[in-house]
């Protein structure tokens, strides 16, 4: 007599039947684990409460001890937080410093940066900043970027630190103290020694001259504040200095140093000799001059 195997369709119920009685088992466990776990976590709370409540002084050992866990873990939060904060809001060097790569300036304004950097013995890289920053302003201005560029090096030679002795100040040698409105949107005065700053505070002041005026000169006048002269000598030397810079950007060869003229040596007028007379050096060695007699003279005459 054989036995029957039994059929697919009876065998899966059964499968089914015995994979949910596991899984119960399973969950039956685990919570019975996690309640009891939390009842003799319940039970070592409870008891830990009445012995404090119980004992003053181990409750107030156990307040300073949490006291102290807290109080030193909110200063190693704090630590970390301004750690993290100097970190992202603090600049680095880099980011401070006013200077670019010149080579990544357009042509004509990498001309004159090298160019302005040979005559005046500055940095390329500061200067690069300043050549873009005029040529830019100039722009939106309608003042041309190289007449920019030679007022800042006729007034400061481009030292950002100079200081006039009636208080111009920075490299377009704008007088702080008249013109500190000017400075507010840039943070207040000590604004002026930054050069970026003083260049833009410095065109808007020539902006306004050449407009009261209605000339280039004129505003150069104004700008130089001369009141004892026409200031002939400051305009002569901007405007030279502004076609060099101009030349200088259209890639036009222009020295560096231009030779200052030889001076012509004057001679001192020379007095008629009358023909007659002696000169005054023989008089004068005749009269000075003693008289020595030689032996082959004092033999002649004996």
């Amino acid at each position: 007599m054989t036995a029957k195997m039994p059929t697919p369709e009876k065998s899966t119920p059964r499968a089914l039947a015995s994979l949910n009685t596991t899984l119960g088992d399973i969950y039956r466990g685990i919570f019975d684990i996690t309640h009891s776990g939390i009842a003799l976590v319940g039970t070592t709370l409870t008891v830990a409460l009445l012995v404090l409540s119980m004992r003053a002084d181990l409750r107030t050992s156990a307040e300073q001890h949490l006291l102290g866990w807290l109080l030193q873990r909110q200063e190693a939060v704090s630590l970390a937080d301004s750690d993290a904060l100097i970190y992202v809001t603090e600049p680095t060097a880099i980011d401070r410093v006013t200077a670019a790569e010149p080579k990544a300036l357009p042509k004509e304004q990498a001309n004159v940066a090298f160019w302005l950097s040979r005559k005046y013995r500055v940095a390329p890289e500061p200067l690069s900043v300043l050549v873009a920053e005029a040529f830019e302003i100039g722009q939106k201005t309608r003042l041309d970027p190289t007449l920019i560029l030679a007022v800042m090096a006729i007034e400061s030679r481009f030292n950002p630190f100079a200081q006039s002795p009636v208080g111009a100040q920075g490299l377009m040698q704008v007088m702080t103290r008249v013109h500190t409105d000017k400075y507010e949107d840039f943070g207040g005065q000590l604004a002026a020694f930054d050069p970026v700053s003083n260049l833009r505070v410095g065109v808007r002041v020539l902006q306004e001259c050449i407009k009261r005026a209605g000339s280039i000169e004129g505003g150069l006048r104004l700008y130089v504040g001369a009141v004892s002269t026409d200031g002939r000598s400051y305009i002569d030397k901007v405007m030279a200095e502004h076609m060099r810079i101009q030349s200088v950007a259209l890639g036009k060869h222009i020295p560096i140093y231009t030779p200052a003229p030889r001076a012509i040596p004057v001679m001192a007028p020379t007095q008629p000799v009358n023909p007659t007379t002696k000169p005054q050096d023989e008089l004068e060695a005749e009269v000075t001059t003693p008289s020595i007699t030689t032996p082959n003279e004092t033999l002649a005459k004996s």
